[in-house]
């Protein structure tokens, strides 16, 4: 997972990168609704999120999901302990259009 932070009062943003190896597209649409059902219980950090899953999400119960999406924005957004790197974020700005 991947975290941009926002300003406050901004509401979250989510974005999926599951690729084919997950499975077909229904299992891959039943996992993205999955998640953000899950991502929907949570209060969420003002951000922009790129979620990543791995194959083996899609065996995982709902609260295993939900367990594992937790973990991951408590270890982004709080730097939680056992966090053993540090979050891929952009450093891209947009650029400024200067007058004449």
């Amino acid at each position: 997972m991947s975290w941009l932070p926002a300003p406050a009062g901004a509401p979250p943003t989510l974005a999926f990168a599951i690729g084919k190896r997950v499975g077909n597209a229904v299992v891959r649409n039943r996992l993205r609704r999955r998640l953000r059902e899950a991502a929907r219980h949570m209060a969420l950090p003002a951000g922009t999120y790129l979620i990543r899953v791995h194959p083996a999400a899609a065996t995982l119960t709902f609260q295993e999901l939900a367990a594992h999406l937790s973990r991951a924005v408590k270890t982004l957004t709080v730097g939680g302990q056992g966090a053993s790197r540090k979050p891929v974020t952009s450093d891209w700005e947009r650029p400024t259009l200067e007058g004449p």
